[in-house]
């Protein structure tokens, strides 16, 4: 069958498109993304300006334009801490359904992590033991800790890629003083989280996942041998260490020649990297494995589950 998944997240709208049947692999067969940057779009009272309402209606509807044409048997929509927190996000949520005829499904941040861990898992496999992960999105930062395909703890913090950009980093480059004063938000927010994962193991496999981690990882990372003959992408925190202080020192003109950084990812890779950095550093992670899988197939593996 043929599955869509409409991720409405804090940065873009993406469709994607795959080819599935219980029991096996997803197969991406098309995508469609729309750079929104939902952040941009919260006035002082919490709620989603007009101007950002109509940038989603626009989005969605381009979406499900484009999922009409692939014939999908099922479309999968949800959304995330943009229009999760938002003051008026019920209201912007029946605008949605009434104009575009889709009924989003608000995920809750241990929501995003729990699914986003079943993909990880599923994508790893059984030998990869007990998993660490750490996926950052535009709004929020997922971590989960677990043996089995369900994580012991998911929790979902407020460090998302776009919103530290937008909160902390008001200039582009931003001043030292403003990646200070991201960094210090960031240790002591990770510093309460890292008390629900007091019982994880020592020798945990850390896994990161989302487009900033993959983005830092092509840019700074390296390749290691897999089984199967596949490759591994592996991310040191060194790596961060030696790299974010340079990709704050450059204008985004100049991120966007560097491997990895894509247009829309260049205005929030540096609050990316600021608060990767930090959240390796709060669990004690000296290296990380990057996975392809995130929640869009999480929302499609659990579905087809439940086909089974």
């Amino acid at each position: 069958m043929r599955l869509g998944v409409l991720d409405v997240g804090s940065n873009t709208v993406h469709l994607l498109v795959v080819d599935a049947h219980p029991g096996a692999r997803p197969i991406p067969a098309a995508a469609h993304k729309s750079v929104l940057r939902l952040m941009r779009y919260i006035t002082p009272d919490g709620a989603i300006s007009d101007e950002g309402v109509a940038a989603i209606l626009d989005a969605i509807g381009a979406a499900v334009r484009t999922a009409a044409d692939e014939e999908i048997d099922e479309l999968l929509p949800f959304a995330t801490s943009a229009i999760r927190e938002a003051t008026n996000g019920p209201e912007v949520l029946a605008l949605i359904t009434e104009r575009t005829g889709v009924d989003l499904q608000v995920l809750s941040g241990a929501d995003e992590a729990r699914l986003t861990f079943l993909a990880v898992r599923r994508w790893s496999g059984w030998s990869a033991g007990s998993i660490l992960l750490l996926d950052i999105g535009g709004g929020s930062l997922e971590i989960a800790s677990g043996v089995d395909e369900i994580p012991d703890v998911a929790v979902s913090v407020p460090l998302g890629a776009g919103r530290s950009t937008i909160g902390f980093l008001h200039d582009d480059p931003p001043l030292e003083s403003q990646v200070e004063a991201l960094r210090v938000h960031a240790r002591a927010v990770l510093a309460e989280a890292v008390g629900a994962f007091a019982a994880r193991p020592d020798d945990e496999h850390v896994i990161g996942t989302s487009k900033t981690i993959r983005s830092l990882a092509r840019l700074a990372g390296s390749v290691a041998p897999g089984p199967g003959g596949t490759e591994r992408s592996l991310l040191k925190r060194s790596e961060l260490r030696d790299w974010v202080p340079r990709l704050a020192q450059l204008p985004p003109e100049a991120r966007i020649a560097l491997p990895g950084i894509t247009a829309d990812r260049t205005f929030q890779i540096v609050a990316g990297g600021i608060v990767l950095r930090e959240a390796m550093r709060a669990f004690r992670v000296d290296e990380l494995e990057v996975s392809p899988w995130a929640l869009r197939e999480g929302i499609i593996l659990r579905y087809l589950d439940h086909l089974a």
